[in-house]
């Protein structure tokens, strides 16, 4: 199920007309009340959230998504005219997993919708790793260091999952903005060194296992008992 939360009419049922006509089940809405009413009841597989909607800007309502364990990890994809450098990348950090700017085509939403959830699929069975100290379970969102619980931010976590995933094998700045950012490493900012930073900071000693790879990324090191 796909959830549109989008208050230009047009725009709402051209979108689902054309996610249903693709096989999608998708439920619109044109204000944030009667979403967040729908919500209470069932998680959707993703959101299509526009960002300047009537009593409350889709910004805020991706924030409150990101600080809830219902949905922190729920697929969302901002639909907005906010199409400047600044708003993706704010759009990005604050959690969305993609960012596309109004007018679109209907054939490239599809297609990223359909990458997003790609990206999202589960392979039905509980992932556990043991890196050192560190112990993390991505599917019930559980970070330990030492047997110590550790919070992280959307991206940070996301982060850690590719590392996990990927251990020994060099992850560039490309691939991790990405898949993390949800767009190639086109513009020249600090965003990803600023959250591997906050990460090895908040991981404490576990966070000596991410290694940086001078002019190339990074990569997860250490001996590893995961299953």
């Amino acid at each position: 199920m796909i959830f549109l939360l989008e208050d230009d009419d047009s725009i709402r049922k051209l979108v689902m007309y054309a996610l249903e006509s693709q096989g999608f089940d998708v439920m619109g809405f044109s204000a944030p009340a009667v979403f967040w009413d729908e919500l209470k009841k069932r998680v959707p597989d993703l959101l299509l959230l526009d960002i300047m909607l009537p009593g409350e800007d889709g910004m805020t309502i991706l924030k409150k998504l990101r600080q809830s364990g219902r949905t922190k990890s729920m697929p969302i994809i901002m639909l907005t005219a906010k199409n400047t450098e600044f708003d993706r990348v704010e759009g990005l950090d604050c959690g969305a997993d993609d960012y596309i700017s109004k007018p679109f085509g209907m054939m490239e939403l599809i297609a990223r919708v359909r990458a997003v959830l790609r990206r999202f699929e589960k392979s039905g069975e509980t992932k556990e790793y043991r890196i050192g100290p560190l112990y993390f379970c991505p599917d019930r969102h559980e970070i330990k260091v030492d047997g110590m619980q550790i919070d992280l931010t959307y991206k940070e976590f996301s982060l850690l999952s590719l590392f996990c995933e990927n251990r020994g094998i060099v992850l560039t700045r490309s691939q991790l903005m990405d898949k993390v950012w949800g767009l190639e490493a086109e513009y020249e900012n600090r965003t990803l060194d600023v959250h591997i930073r906050t990460l090895r900071s908040k991981l404490g000693e576990a966070g000596a296992y991410i290694e940086t790879v001078r002019g190339i990324g990074y990569r997860m090191i250490g001996d590893t008992d995961d299953r």
